[in-house]
């Protein structure tokens, strides 16, 4: 069974319509291209002429749908023209046949077609000319020129220019495309860093309220309650106040005031006395100056040298690590230790591992997460777990340990 063509165009069908009706016309007055009595016609007589109308018309509904089939048959068509008196309607729909081959045919046919109706169109200028030596014989070149390499470079023009404006108009969605992805990973990671801050920010504050109310529920001793109600109104307001902060900065759409200084090394020491105030046993060891020795107690030595985003990173991973210690860590001290080694800042935070005997405060996760985004923003280290403890005592800590370098090619 042949296959069947596809459906034509209705374009198509129009200009294979407007073809038979224009020749068919032609055809009534009798108006032919050639004159009976020339050497070429071998089919004289009026009704000859009117099968390559036709069938040319038959080849006009293919032009988009079957290209390369419309214009083999309408060359076929057109020789047959040829040897009848002929039809300028005819010679008319086959230049459009020509044109529309390269136009929406293949891709291969679209660089042939241009090449051989080129060759056609030189052989058909310099063969009459060499054999008959007249200059009328040129005319014959001419005549091939126009009716198959003209429509077919002209094709051929049209064709890059479409191509042309498809892929600029690709190249823009692909812009555009990937400037929404580079908007959604912006926003992504800005939610991150959002995410890690409140978290830093809050999470210390809620975790002393949980358990020194969890305290006060369980303990019977007015002096013991009053103090867990302290506790926990400190940290209730510091926690607001925190809060408030960030929210404003968040809402802060006109850029008018300053956003709030980013927490550094400086604020260390007060971290730490806040730790104590919950109840936490913390020593700071912070050698962070060429010319500083190791201090324990609440004071820090911040480097004059720090880069902003390790100063920010190294004080919520220590923020994070106290937070941890007073919800999970058993009784005994926690020790911080910051120092430089080898163009990195390194943090180190222990804490007792086993079982306690005060309450825990629920946990997430999210705080090592935040930890470990921290430095790998930085292209550092990180690592948490429980390790041996020193001495022959024997016994487990829980160790926090963070390296962040501090070269300024490292921190891009």
């Amino acid at each position: 069974m042949a296959p069947r063509l596809p459906r034509p165009r209705r374009f198509d069908v129009y200009a294979a319509s407007a073809g038979l009706l224009g020749g068919l016309l032609l055809w009534g007055i009798g108006l032919g291209v050639r004159p009976a009595d020339e050497p070429v016609v071998l089919f004289d007589g009026r009704w000859p002429l009117l099968v390559p109308l036709v069938v040319m018309a038959g080849c006009e509904l293919l032009r988009r749908a079957a290209p390369r089939t419309g214009l083999l048959i309408g060359t076929a068509a057109l020789i047959a023209d040829t040897l009848t008196r002929g039809s300028l309607v005819t010679v008319i729909m086959y230049t459009d046949l020509m044109y529309a081959a390269v136009l929406y045919g293949p891709p291969a046919s679209a660089r042939r077609i241009p090449w051989i109706t080129g060759l056609l169109t030189v052989a058909g200028t310099v063969v009459p000319f060499a054999l008959w030596r007249v200059p009328e014989a040129l005319l014959i070149g001419v005549a091939v020129g126009i009716v198959s390499f003209a429509p077919a470079s002209t094709g051929l023009i049209v064709r890059n220019h479409r191509e042309a404006a498809d892929a600029a108009l690709l190249r823009a969605e692909q812009t555009a495309l990937l400037a929404e992805m580079d908007r959604t990973q912006a926003v992504t990671a800005e939610r991150s860093r959002m995410a890690r801050e409140l978290h830093d920010m809050v999470a210390g504050r809620l975790s002393a309220i949980a358990i020194h109310s969890t305290a006060a529920l369980s303990l019977d001793d007015a002096a013991t309650t009053r103090q867990a109600l302290g506790v926990i109104r400190e940290n209730s307001v510091a926690g607001l106040a925190e809060m408030r902060r960030l929210i404003g900065i968040l809402r802060d759409e006109g850029g008018d005031t300053e956003p709030a200084p980013a927490p550094t090394l400086d604020g260390l020491g007060a971290l730490v006395d806040g730790a104590r105030a919950n109840g936490l046993d913390v020593t700071l060891d912070a050698a962070l100056d060429a010319g500083s020795g190791s201090g324990s107690g609440s004071g820090s030595g911040s480097g004059e040298n720090l880069p902003a985003p390790v100063e920010l990173a190294a004080y919520r991973i220590v923020q994070e690590s106290l937070t941890n210690a007073l919800k999970h860590a058993s009784k005994g001290t926690v020790r911080v230790r910051l120092d430089l080694h080898e163009g990195a800042l390194r943090v180190e935070v222990t804490s007792p591992y086993g079982d306690r005997d005060t309450p825990r405060a629920p946990g997430s996760g999210a705080g090592l997460v935040g930890m470990r985004e921290r430095a790998a923003l930085l292209h550092g280290t990180f690592e948490a777990g429980a390790v041996p403890g020193p001495g022959a005592a024997g016994g487990k800590i829980w160790a926090v340990r963070a390296t962040l370098p501090l070269a300024e090619g490292d921190l891009t």
